[in-house]
């Protein structure tokens, strides 16, 4: 494994999920993987492929936008009359090199689902602890459960993807809960996650989603983080479709 030379972040407190949470710090990486287009792109090569790359993602952003509105409406309307609270869900996640973005997903649980997570803790099912997975999950809707085993619940960041917070492939963005276990379990794993913009989907959501340990998680995101290509990104894509539709390690 490489060594990652970055000055440790500040401690977050894992329980600050609200706006006041939501500043932007990041994290002194070198920008070896500069897909984040902040005008700064060098145009070699390398720099060519980042900016094709995110031209895809903003072509398949805005293709899965149109393809997918009446389904995504739909969903909308279902949750809004099956469960008090709003249709979508925003929570705060580090992002491209640290920055904290709002992810967006369809809400499939019920409004007071975070503060209902200290008294969860206990029960948590994911190997190793760093992830929260709890496979009867009381703060899971009926309509959300069919949303969240079919990722159908994942939609709404396409326009994550548009804003340029969020790739169609990367690693998965982790809740700030997670994401300061895995901070204080592997600080240098944790910063190599953060060189490349988070994905929709990735290495983990191909591998064995829910079903897997923690590490192997990062070790699927570390060897995308240092060997990804375009090709890769399709592949990625088109396997999710299959796993998606045998919904399988997904809950």
């Amino acid at each position: 494994m490489s060594t990652l030379t970055s000055p440790s972040l500040p401690p977050l407190n894992p329980a600050a999920l609200d706006d006041a949470a939501a500043v932007q710090e990041e994290v002194a990486l070198p920008r070896s993987l500069p897909l984040h287009l902040d005008g700064n792109v060098p145009m070699t090569a390398e720099g060519v492929r980042h900016l094709v790359k995110r031209a895809v993602d903003v072509a398949g952003a805005l293709t899965g936008l149109i393809l997918l509105w009446p389904v995504m409406v739909l969903i909308a309307l279902l949750i809004k009359f099956t469960s008090p609270g709003p249709i979508l869900f925003q929570q705060a996640r580090r992002g491209y090199r640290g920055r904290i973005f709002k992810v967006l997903k369809f809400r499939t649980m019920t409004v007071d689902a975070e503060k209902r997570l200290v008294d969860l803790e206990s029960s948590n099912e994911s190997a190793g602890g760093v992830l929260f997975k709890l496979r009867n999950d009381p703060r899971v809707t009926p309509v959300g459960a069919v949303l969240r085993k079919t990722s159908l619940d994942e939609l709404p960041q396409l326009i994550n993807v548009l804003f340029g917070e969020m790739s169609l492939v990367g690693p998965r963005p982790l809740q700030l809960r997670d994401s300061q276990k895995l901070l204080d379990t592997d600080p240098e794993a944790y910063h190599q996650r953060l060189q490349v913009l988070p994905g929709i989907t990735g290495p983990w959501q191909i591998g064995g989603r829910s079903e897997l340990h923690y590490a192997r998680m990062v070790d699927l995101d570390l060897d995308y983080v240092r060997n990804w290509s375009l090709a890769r990104d399709l592949w990625i894509i088109c396997k999710t479709f299959v796993v998606v539709l045998r919904g399988k390690g997904a809950y």
